[in-house]
């Protein structure tokens, strides 16, 4: 086969971080597998057809284990630990298991009348000025209040782990980026080791018991495990309130009718999902050996990421995928992954989506936007799509 050549994803600019789907739209007419570059990744494959990432992210050829990349002794990044997202089985089985067992749905259940109170807290903090950035103020404070508590964070520490966080992401200053990495894993560590000798009710320290146990969380496991819960705890549903949110004011009538009729907010939560989801796309897998998808064959050794963004608005499966409906049969939309990584938090994100939207839309009856949509911008992340800012105004 000859070799394909690449697109550069970086010289599309900001205009493709704060609007892919229309490159994606293109892609996908030509094609459904591409081969691209990016500056912080380099060269990598790209999946953007729905039923070819259904199938890449059921194939166990397509590993999630970096030492399945033909480069990865060059590899790695400021990685904290080791968790299921880099793993494959059967120790993600172990690992997911270990997590699924205390993770229950009763124990999220439980926690909706604090997610409601802190919702409503937050509204009572924000309704006073006037006006506010939803994403600093409410979309991102909520969900990290509510992990913050389920795994046993002390609040007073929510700010510097979400600070370390950002700057560890931060690509464009790779010393800092560094160095919050190796806070952020002393100050985890730090925190595993309180659990173990004071165990509490929460997450963290059920998961930190499992760790005398003979099958259980290794040391490097266990930080992996605490790093990915608390990030994917609270950035992902930050990011699916912010821009579900831009969504709704954008679309005035879907607005409307929701608000007359909340019957349809389990639904319009899916929607939202689809059309703007929270991931743009999944962590790296690499290639086992060749692997043909979509009648491209992608060499041993590559690096493939599923745009889940791009597979949620594909044709083949949603009539008009560019509209937005909340009357929609959204069911089959790839916001939160598809088989064995499918996400653990999704029913959390779901539930404090619904609680969030709705106390936002009760409480906030001239909630308007407080910028031009045009003058928005969203985070330079491949993988994660959430907003800077949304400025808004209460009436």
């Amino acid at each position: 086969m000859s070799v394909q050549p690449f697109e550069d994803l970086s010289a599309l600019g900001q205009g493709f971080v704060d609007d892919p789907y229309p490159i994606y739209e293109r892609m996908r007419a030509q094609g459904p597998v591409h081969r691209v570059r990016s500056e912080a990744s380099g060269e990598f494959w790209i999946v953007v057809g729905h039923e070819e990432a259904r199938a890449a992210l059921t194939d166990p050829r397509l590993s999630n284990d970096i030492r399945h990349s033909a480069g990865w002794e060059d590899d790695g990044g400021n990685a904290v630990g080791l968790n299921m997202v880099q793993t494959d089985p059967p120790q993600h089985t172990r690992l997911r298991k270990l997590v699924a067992k205390e993770f229950t749905t009763g124990r999220i259940e439980a926690l909706r009348p604090r997610v409601q109170q802190i919702a409503d807290e937050l509204v009572d903090a924000m309704l006073p000025l006037g006006r506010a950035d939803l994403v600093e103020a409410f979309a991102l404070q909520l969900p990290l209040a509510v992990i913050c508590e389920l795994l046993g964070v002390p609040a007073t520490d929510r700010k510097a782990f979400h600070d370390w966080y950002l700057e560890s992401t931060d690509f464009t200053r790779a010393e800092r980026a560094a160095a919050a990495a190796q806070e952020m894993t002393g100050y985890l560590a730090e925190l595993v080791a309180t659990k173990r000798r004071e165990p509490g009710g929460d997450l963290l320290s059920a998961l930190a018991a499992t760790m005398d146990e003979e099958d259980g969380l290794s040391t490097e496991e266990m930080l992996g495990m605490a790093f990915l819960l608390l990030v994917a705890g609270y950035e992902t549903a930050a990011n699916m309130i912010s821009s579900g949110t831009l969504t709704l004011l954008r679309h005035p009538d879907q607005l409307a009718a929701l608000r007359a009729d909340w019957s349809l907010l389990e639904n319009a939560v899916e929607e939202m999902l689809r059309y703007e989801g929270p991931v743009e796309t999944t962590a790296f897998r690499y290639t086992k050996e060749p692997v043909e998808i979509g009648g491209t064959t992608i060499p041993r050794g590559e690096s493939v990421a599923v745009v889940l963004a791009a597979a949620s608005r594909s044709p083949e499966r949603f009539a008009e995928p560019d509209h937005f409906d909340i009357r929609r049969d959204a069911r089959g939309h790839m916001a939160f992954g598809y088989g064995i990584h499918h996400c653990l938090g999704a029913p959390l994100a779901r539930m404090q989506g619904a609680i969030a939207f709705r106390t936002l839309l009760e409480r906030c009856p001239e909630l308007a936007l407080d910028a031009e949509p045009a003058d928005l911008t969203w985070r330079p992340s491949m993988m994660l799509r959430g907003l800077h800012g949304l400025p808004v105004t209460f009436g």
